[in-house]
């Protein structure tokens, strides 16, 4: 399987990119797994609602043109389906089983995603009802992933 992690913006924090670069490392061992860090949209600190949404169209342009047509696409949104580890790994599992053997997870800007990005994705994904910063979201993410492909593989890991 290929999996592709896009995210708005470039991880700074030394920490997060130790523990990313961790787990996607350890993902090799059961999936090609590719980290991509699109250009966030430079914008003022008080943005009018009009300049959100020019600032989400353009973040949201550039996350679509690292989607090719065959990609099953995952947009992380708080408004997405909630679901357990090992309903995560089923229906990574189900994917791999029917032929879905490009698999895209989107994680959005601090802005969110744009509609463009939300009408593209297969499906919504949410880890919690709370905002999490993306670059946060990340790790958990592909430490999600990895863990999932534990469970599929019968592999121990923490309940």
């Amino acid at each position: 399987m290929n999996i592709v992690i896009i995210s708005v913006g470039k991880l700074k924090e030394k920490y997060l990119k130790m523990g990313i670069e961790e787990y996607t490392k350890r993902l090799g061992s059961y999936a090609k797994v590719e980290i991509v860090e699109v250009a966030d949209e430079k914008a003022p600190e008080n943005l009018s609602i009009a300049d959100m949404e020019i600032v989400k169209k353009k973040e949201g342009e550039r996350i679509l043109s690292k989607i090719s047509d065959d990609t099953y696409v995952i947009a992380l949104a708080i408004e997405g389906k909630m679901k357990s580890s090992e309903q995560l790994a089923v229906d990574i599992q189900s994917l791999m089983t029917y032929g879905r053997s490009k698999v895209a997870f989107i994680i959005g800007g601090s802005l969110g995603l744009h509609e463009d990005v939300m009408k593209r994705a297969d499906e919504k994904l949410s880890f919690s009802k709370m905002t999490l910063p993306h670059q946060l979201m990340k790790l958990v993410l592909v430490e999600q992933v990895y863990r999932a492909f534990r469970i599929i593989k019968g592999e121990p890991y923490h309940k």
